[in-house]
């Protein structure tokens, strides 16, 4: 066993002052090693200090839920007109409003209740993982399975999972601004150390959780896990503290206080009026109560809280995690994909294919798999012994400038580490050369990881008593290093001009070009490797790398282009090999739509910057500031705009962003916590199902909000008519009560519900500023209020000029108000689309809560005590056709509306 095993009794609970200490100290007090512990001891450890995670806040019980319900100003209102019908000792009224009260709690309890659960199980979808050493050997775990005393490496753009000691270090700086709020990354240093008093943001041996690595290596040990950690200790003090409201709800939620106070306005008019006429006092308060609370969409907060956790739920089906609700709104409106090409529009496989010394043709690697099965063939059949010499020095190059891993394991070959490192590893393996016989055979000395801003990494080996230095990297940050190139019969002077053609040849057929070069060189005792010592090198040859594209990609950019979505490629990648990835993704059609990052850079100011990138589709060679720089002025051109990526250096753009798209699989943290969505399989395709499933989910919301105000605004018609002309009121308090309940309360959520209507992308993005409450849906509203309240008003003044009773009239009226709305919620599932051209199959939850309406409505005539509470009572077949026949009315008209505006402004 690696790590000491301990009873849990003796077990630390955390290491006292651990920056003032040596490392070893540290090790000891842990009882671990640098080996890191056994799988045995870490579960041990695990078991007794629980998992490596903050409590979360407990998330309200359905109890809680229920009675958060009675919290509405809207509630208040309603409890208010039962206390008035309990004191005028009209039971029925008042027992009917309380059972509507605990009818609209059971539901808004249900859809909550449901929504939070959704939401919870979306967050458990994206798991953190961190490298660890057990037995050893370096495993990814999940990072809430670290105990103290466990081995961690860490590496640019990791969030840092525990308190660690750290105990080796390269280049490593890291950003605490989370603890600090200083926004400069500290420097850090494994070596230090330091007085016990030093504060927090001084303390340069050790890596806090929640931090961020944003650049550099480490190697640490875990001094604190969960609670047990500085996070922790401030975690717990927050803990607890209710969630932000996220901004669309905020702004519905003051579209909702503002209709009401309008609705009230009007409610307090109509009552003067009936006042004026005489009217009793408590029939005129349990009329504008009535009144009110049927016409305020109060239940569009609930509605549009179902709306998006169905949108959420869809989305990740499809591999879209939201992690921010305004971005389902966002995706409606974008206008430009700037995507990664690695991983999103490609596999993320990236194989050897070729090898290119200098001189020579080129020769094959085989295989298509991530696993070393495959050979090196030369171009003329058997190598010479030369040649096979050569092809053993490249590959020796190719493992010792490597930070990856390749090892075969119980259940098959495991790998880490970059995209490169392991298809090097892998294209060596197939030549006989492996990284641990590389190593036991040159003793590593000191490397130079590679950085994005470097391009390149390199090793300092011992070799036959000497130390010699291998590296590899980008052809143009190599060649400055070489002054030789191998050949068979030896290094000669480098052509440099030739060893370009020969990449060039690689790059246009879409290769990545890696380039491999050594030497020996002299390194004083007090010097430390780095860039300055790598010159004279000898480059010893070129490897071409591919990764396929998707096979979707190329559809899915289609798809966007047919939305009126701009898409551009950014990549590091030469351009010539861009080019022609982008060709194949029908992206460009020719090189003047390829801009480099060279070329950027020249631009001398923002008009400059904002012309290359208003013709441009690929963007190559472009460094981690540039991104930023590129999403900014595509901003300036007039876009909304959607950025992907996975790196700790897409952060700023990912932030600038209006929709930030991070890659679940092999994105660090820091872009994954930056980001707005998260891509569970890192697909491009899956980028343009968000943006399909954000459209719609921005129609269902229109339509749940063009339901909820239409019908309320033509109850207001209805009894705005009936008191200009002096007629009785057309339905009663509870009439009106039951109307919203029976009708509303059940067609709003089923509205959430409705799937797209199929061309969400052949139609161009909605304008980013477009509000909600837009010209087509005020024309929609009004014209559909009158026709229904008109309609209704009509139908109740004809039955009282016929001899009806005023309650039979207002029998009558109900049910053509309920008949009304059954029908007007098919107008609602679509803003252009003809109703007869949508199946009603497709939404089952609609067509069933709609018949569930109106058979409970019929069903009340038939019940004995709802009959008598609500002053109802059954109709003849005869006359709900008739009625029927009426409330159709509203469907032709808005059938003609949308045939009219589809002539006029087509369907999009």
């Amino acid at each position: 066993m690696n790590g000491k095993s301990f009873p849990a009794a003796t077990t630390p609970q955390s290491v006292p002052a651990p920056h003032a200490r040596p490392a070893e100290e540290i090790l000891a007090d842990l009882h671990g090693s640098l080996n890191g512990l056994s799988h045995t001891e870490a579960a041990a450890r695990l078991q007794h200090y629980g998992r490596n995670a903050l409590p979360a806040a407990e998330p309200p019980g359905i109890v809680r839920v229920f009675l958060h319900q009675f919290t509405s100003p809207l509630i208040y209102v309603l409890v208010a007109a039962a206390v008035v019908s309990l004191a005028i000792q009209e039971w029925s009224d008042a027992g009917f409003i309380f059972a509507v009260l605990l009818l609209n709690a059971v539901i808004g309890t249900a859809q909550e209740y449901s929504a939070q659960r959704a939401a919870t199980a979306l967050q458990q979808l994206v798991t953190t993982l961190s490298r660890v050493l057990r037995d050893g050997d370096s495993h990814e775990r999940d990072a809430e399975e670290l105990v103290p005393g466990d081995i961690v490496m860490l590496e640019s753009g990791e969030r840092v999972p525990a308190d660690m000691r750290l105990l080796a270090s390269h280049d490593l700086e890291v950003d605490e601004s989370l603890l600090t709020g200083e926004s400069i990354a500290v420097f850090k240093h494994a070596d230090e150390l330091l007085p016990v008093d030093s504060p927090l943001g001084d303390r340069g041996n050790m890596a806090f959780a929640g931090t961020l690595v944003s650049r550099g290596r480490a190697r640490g040990v875990v001094t604190g896990t969960a609670l047990n950690t500085e996070l922790g200790r401030i975690a717990s003090a927050v803990l607890g503290r209710p969630p932000t409201k996220a901004p669309l709800l905020m702004r519905m939620e003051r579209f909702t206080r503002r209709v009401a106070i309008l609705i009230g306005v009007a409610a307090l008019l109509m009552a003067g009026v009936a006042l004026g006429r005489g009217m009793p006092l408590d029939e005129i308060f349990l009329l504008a109560v009535a009144l009110a609370v049927s016409a305020i969409p109060e239940g569009l907060p609930v509605a549009l809280t179902v709306a998006l956790a169905i949108s959420m739920r869809r989305m990740a089906r499809r591999h879209v995690i939201v992690r921010r609700l305004l971005a389902v709104e966002a995706l409606g409106s974008c206008t430009f994909i700037a995507t990664d090409k690695t991983g999103t529009l490609t596999v993320n496989q990236l194989t050897a294919r070729r090898i290119v010394f200098p001189g020579h043709e080129p020769w094959e690697v085989t295989g298509e798999s991530l696993e070393p099965v495959g050979s090196i063939l030369a171009p003329r059949g058997t190598p010479l012994p030369e040649e096979e010499a050569m092809l053993g020095w490249l590959c020796q190059v190719a493992v010792l400038a490597n930070e990856g891993f390749l090892a075969h394991r119980d259940h098959g070959w495991a790998r880490h580490g970059d995209a490169i490192d392991v298809a090097l590893l892998v294209m060596a393996h197939k030549a006989g050369v492996t990284q641990a016989e590389a190593v036991n055979a040159t003793p590593e000395i000191a490397t130079i990881p590679f950085e994005s801003e470097r391009l390149f990494s390199a090793s300092l080996n011992e070799k036959n008593g000497g130390q010699h230095a291998f590296a590899k990297g980008a052809l143009e940050r190599l060649l400055p290093m070489c002054d030789t190139m191998a050949t068979s019969g030896g290094p000669v002077a480098l052509d440099r001009s030739a060893v370009e053609q020969q990449a060039h040849a690689l790059a246009i057929q879409g290769y990545r070009v890696i380039a491999l070069a050594a030497g020996g060189i002299e390194l004083g005792p007090h010097e430390v490797f780095s860039e300055e010592h790598l010159g004279q090198l000898t480059l010893i040859g070129l490897v071409g790398l591919i990764d396929p594209l998707r096979p979707e990609a190329k559809a899915a950019i289609t798809a966007c282009q047919a939305a009126g979505i701009h898409v551009a490629m950014l990549t590091g990648d030469h351009p010539a090999t861009a080019f022609a990835i982008a060709s194949e993704l029908e992206l460009v059609t020719s090189s003047a739509e390829v801009v480099t990052g060279p070329e950027l850079k020249q631009a001398t100011d923002a008009a400059a910057m904002d012309l290359l990138t208003g013709k441009a589709r690929v963007f190559a060679r472009v460094e981690p500031q540039q991104k930023l720089d590129i999403v900014q002025s595509l901003q300036r051109n007039g876009h909304f705009v959607a950025v992907s990526g996975d790196g700790a250096n897409d952060a700023p753009a990912l932030r600038a962003a209006q929709v930030g798209v991070a890659m679940g699989r092999s994105g660090t943290d820091v872009a994954r916590e930056t980001a707005d969505l998260i891509i569970t399989d890192d697909n491009f395709a899956s980028i343009v199902a968000g943006v399909e499933e954000g459209r719609i989910a921005y129609a269902n919301v229109r339509k749940v909000i063009f339901l909820l105000i239409s019908t309320g605004a033509a109850e207001l018609v209805l009894f705005t008519m009936a008191l200009l002309t002096g007629l009785p009121l057309p339905l009663l308090a509870v009439q009106l009560l039951w109307l919203n309940l029976v009708t509303n309360g059940i067609q709003d959520v089923a509205l959430a519900f409705e799937p797209g209507e199929g061309d969400e992308l052949r139609c161009p993005p909605r304008p980013p500023r477009e509000s909600i409450f837009n010209r087509l849906m005020i024309e929609r509203v009004v014209l559909s209020a009158l026709v229904i309240g008109s309609v209704a008003f009509l139908l109740f003044q004809l039955l009282l000029e016929r001899g009806y009773s005023l309650d039979e009239a207002r029998n009558g009226t109900l049910m053509l108000m309920v008949l009304f709305e059954n029908i007007h919620v098919f107008n609602c599932r679509s803003e252009s689309l003809s109703t007869f051209r949508h199946n009603p199959l497709r939404n089952p939850l609609l067509l069933f809560g709609t018949a569930t309406a109106q058979l409970v409505h019929i069903g009340a005539m038939y019940t004995p005590w709802i009959r008598d509470v609500l002053h109802i009572q059954p109709i003849t077949p005869q006359h709900w056709l008739e009625l029927l026949g009426l409330a159709v009315s509203v469907l032709v008209v808005m059938e003609l509306h949308k045939a009219f505006r589809q002539r006029l402004a087509g369907r999009c």
